[in-house]
């Protein structure tokens, strides 16, 4: 069974995602093991306890800094051994304590395509700025913010009429289908580091 461990910060949605898609369903042979939120109120929380799920909550402000966070988070994963770290809405930067700790197992959703409009507020970003096309990449997280090499990519279209909160819905929507996807094809062993070019991640989506 492939072990799968989230780590949110907020609402939860793109857990939700994973736990429907993922979790509880027959055909992926793989289980959410644990998700750590950074705030005891997150309504992810109960997103996971209704699934029967591990949760823990490790918080900043505990810590100090976030190298000791960090070394609590790598604390909790190794009790579960997950074989990938999927950071679905974690609003905080990681550091090499964690990365160090599971080298090209950790995973990070963002709304845009990458390199394009890294950080905070990307979906506005894209509309601010006029752009015609933004989406969602899923990457290798690595300790440059939004740095690592994509492994999914897919566009979204920005409409003459959008607003934030219409694009933002077909944002999301694109979000759950692509990470759920990821998940499945890392489960599925179909993902895996180009050797002759290192920035670049190979996945193979036949059959899948």
């Amino acid at each position: 069974m492939y072990r799968i461990a989230v780590m949110v910060s907020g609402n939860g949605s793109n857990l939700q995602a994973l736990i429907d898609n993922v979790h509880r369903n027959a055909t992926v042979d793989a289980e959410i093991a644990l998700v750590i939120c950074s705030t005891g109120e997150a309504p992810a929380i109960e997103r996971a306890q209704q699934a029967d799920i591990r949760t823990e909550v490790v918080t900043m402000q505990a810590h100090g800094d976030r190298d000791s966070r960090d070394r609590e988070v790598v604390r909790l994963l190794r009790l579960v051994h997950p074989d990938l770290v999927v950071m679905a809405g974690w609003m905080s930067i990681v550091t090499p304590v964690l990365l160090d700790a599971f080298p090209d197992q950790v995973i990070n959703l963002h709304p845009s395509l990458l390199p394009a409009f890294p950080g905070m507020d990307s979906i506005a970003a894209a509309l601010d700025w006029g752009s015609h096309v933004t989406g969602v990449t899923v990457h290798v997280a690595e300790e440059a913010v939004d740095g690592g090499p994509p492994i999914l990519q897919e566009p979204v279209p920005i409409l003459p009429g959008d607003t934030l909160e219409t694009l933002s819905e077909r944002v999301h929507g694109v979000e759950h289908r692509l990470l759920t996807r990821c998940v499945t094809l890392y489960a599925e062993g179909r993902v895996r580091r180009d050797p002759t070019r290192v920035r670049r991640m190979l996945v193979d989506e036949a059959g899948a």
